[in-house]
């Protein structure tokens, strides 16, 4: 495959696709020998952020070498992958070029020196195609990056393109992206999950060595589970959501996709600096170094989790869930057991109403932050928001609005806020009360 076809999915990575770069790359690709070298060490050991920072400090590869690395895969599997809706080749050739020559002048470009992410396409980047999957926002290019996007860029990281998702995040198999669908690399006849799909399956396929995705009620933390890597979500307010396109403002939160959990350590520490924390909720004092905590696993002891406690929602694997995800579930428990901790599976009666509670609470929120998109502001005045949202976006609009409106917000809303104290204030004062798993 030696066209550019290959990446452009859509009319709107013609835009910014790099053409004349990416044919040359295509027709100059390394060399066997030296892809699987990289490919090797790109893929063994846990901490692929640490081994790239050591051997580019050592010298031992460049900056444009793993870029190149990365981009040769992305031409050989996104066709089929989808992981990408837009590639910012140029700037990313670019910004190789200058982290080489810092290191070759002995300066420390930073902690992410080198390492391509992929950003989720609602989190902007400055004059970059931020669509957040919606024709609507097709021809959308922010004139500012967010502070997470700042934050990964002053720490010397690489920026290669805008990966899929399901329309504003309103999704659980990025199946519902205008522009194209998501494949799990492991089964192409299966999801790779969602909202957060195509960072997931980008880092899932090494298309790119981490990725920033977006989590309202699980948009991180499932697709990471279906593409077997790691998704972190942190805790509401730490990260600043400055430049993330609003799905249910009071749920949103930006994290890693990694492929280790040190990795996503190293990143969720460059990420929350409190430089970058303009809008937090939580970090006001000195961020800390989340991945300098981490035990090293080369002095692990027999029981690396002795003292720790883990808990179980017993409601949470009762009826209605699969039982080959419940043994997997239990299976899990048995493992922490045997590495020194403790499981106790605790009851929350109430707990079924939470999911109700968060899709009120969330279209609500939805009705309200997507009522910018207007065709005014955003979009073209050629077209109208029926014509340009999508099927799923019309219907959480048309329910969020339902539940706001005079005549039943009363029973819709304000309960679903009610059930969503109660459940806050049940869950901190829970007992451990032990059940047999």
């Amino acid at each position: 495959m030696s066209s550019a076809a290959a990446l452009l999915p859509c009319q709107l990575s013609a835009q910014v696709l790099g053409r004349d770069n990416l044919r040359g790359f295509a027709k100059n690709r390394l060399k066997p020998r030296q892809v699987q070298r990289h490919v090797f060490w790109c893929s063994g050991g846990l901490s692929v952020i640490r081994k790239v920072g050591d051997r580019l400090r050592q010298g031992d590869t460049t900056a444009q070498e793993i870029l190149s690395m990365h981009l040769e895969k992305i031409l050989v599997t996104d066709q089929a992958i989808g992981s990408f809706v837009s590639q910012q080749i140029d700037a990313a050739l670019l910004e190789a070029k200058q982290i080489d020559k810092k290191l070759s002048a002995g300066l420390d470009p930073g902690p992410l020196a080198g390492i391509p992410f992929g950003i989720k396409d609602n989190i902007c980047v400055s004059n970059v195609p931020s669509t957040a999957g919606s024709r609507i926002l097709e021809t959308h290019y922010p004139p500012f990056d967010s502070h997470v996007v700042s934050a990964l860029k002053a720490s010397g990281a690489i920026i290669l393109g805008k990966t899929n998702l399901d329309e504003f995040g309103m999704g659980s198999t990025t199946e519902n992206s205008a522009f194209r669908v998501t494949r799990n690399p492991w089964d192409r006849r299966r999801v790779p999950g969602g909202s957060s799909g195509g960072s997931a399956a980008a880092v899932a396929q090494h298309q790119c060595i981490a990725a920033l995705g977006s989590d309202t009620g699980g948009s991180i933390r499932q697709p990471a589970s279906f593409c077997g890597v790691v998704g972190l979500k942190p805790t509401f307010g730490l990260l600043s959501r400055h430049g993330l396109m609003s799905y249910a403002s009071s749920f949103d939160c930006i994290g890693p996709v990694t492929s280790s959990v040190e990795d996503a350590a190293i990143v969720l520490s460059v990420m929350s600096k409190p430089a970058q924390q303009i809008d937090s909720t939580v970090q006001m004092a000195l961020s800390s170094l989340y991945h300098e905590h981490l035990p090293d696993i080369e002095r692990l002891r027999t029981w690396p989790l002795l003292g720790r406690r883990f808990a179980i929602v017993k409601e949470t694997i009762g009826p209605g869930v699969d039982i080959s995800v419940v043994d997997r579930i239990v299976t899990a428990a048995r493992d922490i057991e045997k590495l020194g901790g403790v499981v106790d599976v605790i009851s929350c009666p109430s707990f079924h109403l939470g999911l109700p509670a968060y899709y009120i609470l969330a279209v609500s929120e939805a009705s309200s932050n997507l009522a910018r998109y207007d065709n005014i502001r955003f979009g073209t005045a050629d077209s109208s928001r029926s014509e340009d949202f999508g099927d799923e976006v019309k219907r959480r609009i048309l329910m969020g609005s339902y539940a706001l409106s005079a005549g039943h917000s009363d029973s819709y809303y304000k309960r679903a806020q009610e059930v969503f104290t109660t459940e806050q204030q049940h869950l901190h004062s829970l007992n451990m009360t032990l059940y047999n798993v």
